[in-house]
């Protein structure tokens, strides 16, 4: 059997880890705050909202949920995160995705001050993760590097295949692979015979959100495989990730699902919250 790559012991030490900045922010008079923009109409965002919510009050940071009905104009949505971004009480925004047909991410996104954006969506923080130049990086690429590196899996002249390329997992995660020095295949939807090319990685890292994706027919006994693909079960009771579960009797690692990197993505999330505060006490902008 896979070692399980489970996150909880290096979620529990980073989420110390962040205890102890925001008890140093607030010696200083300052209170740690994150604002979620919620519409409604995804039960899977709901209960990510709420788990947030309760390790914020777990690490004793504010926790403010705004939250809008399905049918929500983007100018209203819009208008909040201005209201936000003028509030200096507030160091950090996120909106829970995915968002209603009709609402522009994209537009969103690139409303949220670049030193509130705790996901690290807007075009400079993109920007940022493309050249590592500073800024906020988003949390589930990060998840992934964090939790390879604390089970002792170096990345440096690793073979390191990616399977997805979105935005917020999948691009990111390429520019962060290279900087530890990893050669990186990236594969999609339209790449043919993926478990050939499975078959040759070190490090698979599975974000494609597509359930049971990966089988055991594809793995070999000396691969590692992250999965940071979040699907909700056809039955609605629970969520599975992007590799069938048989495959764990077949590699040499896996992060399991639940109990991986989304476990370890909302604790660096307000890691991110810290990052933020760094930055905008460094602008010169926190009371």
């Amino acid at each position: 059997m896979a070692v399980m790559l489970k996150a909880k012991p290096l979620a529990e030490e980073t989420g110390a880890e962040i205890a102890a900045k925001v008890n140093g922010w607030k010696a200083q008079g300052r209170n740690p705050a994150i604002a979620t923009i919620l519409v409604e109409g995804d039960p899977a965002s709901l209960y990510y909202a709420q788990a947030k919510r309760r390790l914020a009050d777990k690490l004793d940071v504010k926790f403010e949920l705004h939250t809008f009905p399905p049918d929500v104009p983007e100018e209203q949505l819009l208008g909040t995160i201005i209201s936000l971004n003028e509030n200096a009480d507030v160091h950090g925004i996120m909106l829970e995705l995915p968002l209603p047909a009709g609402i522009r991410l994209d537009q969103l996104a690139e409303a949220i001050d670049p030193l509130k954006d705790v996901d690290g969506i807007a075009s400079t923080n993109k920007l940022a993760c493309l050249t590592g130049s500073p800024g906020i990086y988003p949390a589930t690429p990060q998840s992934c590097i964090r939790l390879l590196r604390y089970y002792d899996f170096s990345l440096r002249g690793k073979h390191v295949v990616v399977i997805g390329r979105g935005e917020t997992v999948g691009r990111p995660l390429i520019q962060m692979l290279l900087r530890e020095n990893a050669t990186v295949t990236i594969c999609h939807s339209h790449t043919p015979d993926l478990g050939a090319h499975i078959r040759q990685a070190d490090i698979v890292i599975a974000a494609a959100g597509k359930a049971n994706l990966i089988t055991p027919a594809m793995v070999h006994p000396k691969l590692v495989i992250v999965d940071a693909g979040i699907n909700e079960k056809p039955d609605g009771s629970g969520i599975i990730g992007d590799v069938d579960p048989e495959t764990a009797a077949v590699v040499h690692a896996l992060s399991p699902v639940p109990g991986g990197v989304g476990t370890l993505t909302t604790v660096i999330l307000f890691d991110n919250v810290m990052r933020a505060m760094e930055l905008q006490e460094a602008a010169g902008r926190l009371n």
